[in-house]
């Protein structure tokens, strides 16, 4: 066996020294003098750069207890009433709240959101009905829907096969999650979801199509999947333009379906410093 130092630890030893002989080690706000990095506005390290805004994180959910948001989450649903929330129309949200949680009431219809997003971080939890009834598409389903057009699915997809890119993880009839990560019907699942919107060009046509990267449960189930269109059943989705903000949707199936500890954090990221 060779032993010569990893590439990788000779370069860290190589930093640190560099660090120590620039005295990084005494308190310093930054460099000019540096190179630039690309797009030549700021300098490696630069002491000029505006600091990240301080977010203070929130805390993990429990089977018994949601968690805490970050400060800076725009809170949909603490357990209390649907104020937040519509019947994507005028009207007020038709799902009733019972135990801290928004319950689907089925034939209400989808509830939405009355704050509209574009790029955003979501979390949301869910727990769909026990003991379960149906199989395949008809047990525990429900979705949720960015601008009401681009679907993540919700599903009972413990021990229930349905056709892939209709499981819990999906993004509804595109892409299969990378793993099956459901849960037991009745207990809470989580949801962490990171949706970039789709752009579109003066003339309508798409300029960049819309990405999501979602983790259910903690577990990594779409990687910056590309959305091919609005959600469609036995269809190839489509897009139509539409403004850069929407609302999220959830959607009435016919299954009471729990959802608790919603909240959205938008991304801005052509505001970054």
């Amino acid at each position: 066996m060779s032993r010569k130092t990893p590439a990788f630890l000779a370069t860290a030893v190589a930093i640190a020294i560099a660090a120590a002989a620039t005295g990084q080690d005494r308190p310093k706000v930054g460099f000019q003098d540096t190179p630039l990095l690309p797009g030549g506005k700021w300098h490696v390290h630069d002491g000029r750069r505006p600091q990240p805004a301080v977010v203070e994180p929130g805390t993990a959910s429990t089977q018994e207890a949601p968690g805490r948001p970050p400060s800076d989450a725009v809170v949909l649903f603490d357990g209390k009433d649907v104020s937040h929330w519509s019947d994507g129309k005028a009207g007020p949200a038709g799902w009733k709240v019972e135990g801290g949680a928004m319950v689907v009431t089925p034939k209400a219809g989808v509830v939405a959101t009355r704050d509209e997003f574009g790029d955003c971080q979501l979390h949301l939890e869910f727990a769909t009905p026990d003991p379960p009834r149906g199989r395949d598409q008809g047990r525990g389903n429900s979705g949720v829907m960015f601008f009401g057009r681009y679907e993540v699915q919700v599903l009972d997809s413990y021990h229930n096969p349905t056709y892939p890119d209709g499981t819990a993880g999906a993004v509804y009839g595109q892409h299969p999650p990378l793993v099956n990560a459901a849960r037991p019907p009745g207990q809470w699942q989580s949801y962490d979801i990171l949706f970039t919107a789709p752009r579109f060009k003066a003339d309508g046509s798409v300029e960049s199509p819309a990405y999501v990267t979602a983790l259910l449960n903690g577990v990594f189930v779409q990687d910056h999947a590309e959305v091919i269109g609005a959600v469609a059943y036995r269809a190839v989705g489509r897009y139509s333009p539409h403004g850069p903000k929407g609302p999220i949707v959830l959607q009435d199936h016919g299954d009471p379906v729990k959802f608790r500890n919603i909240w959205a954090r938008p991304i801005r990221r052509d505001d970054r410093p």
